[in-house]
């Protein structure tokens, strides 16, 4: 992984394909919410099959939660595609078959010359692609559980999000006035 992208540090917003043939930048889909990135090998991985399965019965709870996900692999649109649908993923998945992202983060996955992967990593982001947490998942077990996921959630949230203790002194007064320590937060990063 390139040096710089590590936690604190902000994510190049890439732009890449969708499952639905569209161009889509990584900040659009992330808007203002947190969002768990996945950098996947592809549909021919059982490990990250796995993952996308766990996922998948997790995404009730990442969907109420002001919470974004999405999948980068190396797979065209086709497979993409199928893999979404093999796993019963209702996220986005974004096609990286021209290997700019492994090769700008360098991280292609030197042990499968075959497939040309990228080494699978599970990044944590903050609002604005800001790198709360990297897990390296080349071994499975370096993948993170949805319960590593809500507890780095968590932490994001309880950080970014001024209203997380609605009993905080003056965000009662807020409400009642302009609503900018208040989700979605629009006039406080104006």
């Amino acid at each position: 992984m390139r040096a710089d992208i590590i936690p604190g540090a902000q994510f190049p917003d890439y732009e890449l394909t969708d499952h639905t043939r569209t161009r889509r930048k990584l900040s659009e889909l992330q808007g203002i919410d947190p969002m768990i990135l996945i950098l996947s090998r592809g549909h021919y991985c059982p490990k990250d099959h796995q993952q996308h399965l766990e996922l998948a019965a997790f995404y009730p709870k990442i969907a109420v939660a002001y919470t974004q996900i999405v999948t980068i692999s190396t797979d065209n649109i086709l497979e993409s595609n199928e893999f979404r649908s093999a796993v019963g993923a209702q996220w986005t998945f974004l096609s990286d078959s021209g290997r700019k992202v492994q090769q700008d983060l360098d991280i292609q996955e030197y042990t499968d010359p075959h497939h040309n992967p990228m080494i699978p990593h599970t990044i944590v982001l903050e609002p604005e692609l800001v790198i709360y947490k990297i897990y390296n998942g080349y071994w499975f077990w370096g993948r993170p559980s949805p319960d590593d996921l809500r507890q780095d959630l968590r932490a994001i949230m309880q950080k970014t999000r001024p209203d997380w203790d609605l009993a905080k002194p003056g965000l009662r007064e807020n409400w009642e006035g302009n609503k900018t320590l208040h989700y979605p937060y629009k006039a406080a990063r104006q």
